[in-house]
This record gives structure tokens, sequence and C-alpha cells, in this order.
């Protein structure tokens, strides 16, 4: 499956995850009230960027999938948001270039986890500080490690759900399987897709692509090389410390 097919798909097929009823009320709880502009990097479908400029700021989103960009339009257009309120453009985060600066950025829903090499977070990094005016924050949302998954070489059938995919006309069951190398900090995934078409044949395809993981300490070594002070570090979006046991790791950083 390529990524844009996954496009037509996306929303339907991440409805079932909770975190996302509640990782943008929380990052509006960061903001202050008067209007900022604010950039996310990797916006998808707009799931973020919407509401963002429906509250009242200032949102350019940037994702390098077209039809990812064609579909944020649309919604937003839906609700009623102007290209004065929100914007979306296509564009790599690991070059990006807009000539403008930032109140806020922000990378949601593991996406920095995307970018499995080193060389790959430096270089979105470097965008997102040439991005942010000075004292702009970085408000960076990733899974934290489970030390217990990452001892098992292997995991199959993660995460399996039903959802009804518009574009197909039917529903469709997703598994995630990972493959890691602990030694590469490297987890090869694979999202499983299974049907039936219009006949009752079944159908199935998949998509593959790499995530990292990273720890605490590593995670404020990267955003202080590119000059950043990690100003909290919370372990869910109810506010709570990061522990042992929590589900996020969720940053919120200032560019010196």
């Amino acid at each position: 499956m390529k990524y844009n097919e996954l496009a037509e798909i996306y929303d339907a097929e991440n409805e079932h995850h909770a975190m996302l009823q509640e990782d943008v009320p929380f990052f509006l709880g960061q903001l202050q009230q008067r209007k900022l502009d604010i950039l996310e990097i990797a916006c998808g479908t707009g799931r973020v960027a919407i509401p963002l400029a429906q509250a009242g700021h200032r949102v350019t989103a940037i994702d390098f999938d077209p039809r990812m960009i064609e579909i944020a339009r649309r919604k937003a257009q839906f609700v009623g948001l102007t290209e004065k309120e929100i914007s979306f453009i296509k564009a790599d985060a690991l070059s990006l270039r807009l000539n403008r600066r930032f109140d806020w950025a922000g990378i949601f829903f593991n996406t920095f986890l995307a970018f499995a090499t080193l060389e790959q977070q430096d270089k979105c990094l470097r965008s997102v500080a040439r991005h942010l005016k000075r004292n702009g924050r970085l408000f960076l949302d990733i899974l934290h490690p489970n030390v217990v998954l990452l001892a098992q070489e292997k995991s199959v059938g993660l995460d399996p759900h039903l959802f009804f995919a518009p574009s197909l006309g039917t529903s469709v069951l997703k598994t995630i399987d990972v493959v890691r190398d602990p030694a590469k900090q490297l987890e090869k995934v694979t999202f499983r897709y299974r049907w039936h078409d219009a006949n009752g044949r079944p159908r199935q395809k998949t998509m593959k692509f790499d995530m990292t993981f990273i720890f605490p300490r590593e995670l404020q070594l990267l955003l202080e090389r590119h000059g950043f002070v990690l100003e909290h570090l919370w372990g869910n979006y109810d506010g709570s410390e990061l522990q042992a046991d929590s589900p996020r790791m969720i940053a919120r950083a200032r560019l010196r």
C-alpha cells in the first residue's frame, strides 16, 4: 500500500486511539490566550491544525504527501476556515524553508519517531529551530519506550481493530507487526489491512516503514544540541509527570 492510498483511510483507521481525543486539548492548554502563529510538522489530514485554527490561532501546517494536504484543505473549508486562518503546504520537514518564524511549533502523534535516523532527527530539529522566534516553543509528543516490548525481537498482530473505510465501502481489519533491532534502535513496522471486496473475495495490503525509539535523556540531549531548553516533560495528557510506566513523553521546549 502506498502512502497516498493510506490518506483515504487515515482518519477512519485512527479514530479508535483515545490519545487523539486528548492531545489537542492538552496542547491548547499550554498556549497563551492571545492569537499565536503556530507551525505544525507532518499535519496529515489536519486533525490537529484545524481545531487550533478554530481556537483563534494562525496555523501553517506542512506535510510531504499531497493527498493528505488535499484532504486537510477540504476539511478546513468544510468548517469555514479561510487561508488567512490556516494554510496547508506540501513540504518536506527535513528541508523546510518558509522564510518566516513562528511562536510555536508542534510535532504530534509519534511523528518524530518516523525520523528513524539521527541524521533525520537533526535535520528535523534544525528545520524547526530556524522557523521559531527567539523564545519560541516546541511541543513534541512521542511514545515513552516500553522496555518489556523492546526486549522482544518481534511482535505480531498488535492493536487489532476493525474500522469502516469509506473509500473501500467496507470494513477493514488492521493489525501491526513489529521487528526490532535494539543495536540500531530501529523498529521495522508493518501495517496489515484485510477486507472483502464487493464480490466477497478476501483482499489484503500492507504498508511498511521504519520507526525509532527515544529515551528521556536522549530526547533532552537532542533538543539541547539544537538550541532548545527542555522546560517540561510529561508522561500523559492528564499533566502527570513522566514515570517508568508512563505511556507518553510530551516535551515542551524553548528555543534560546
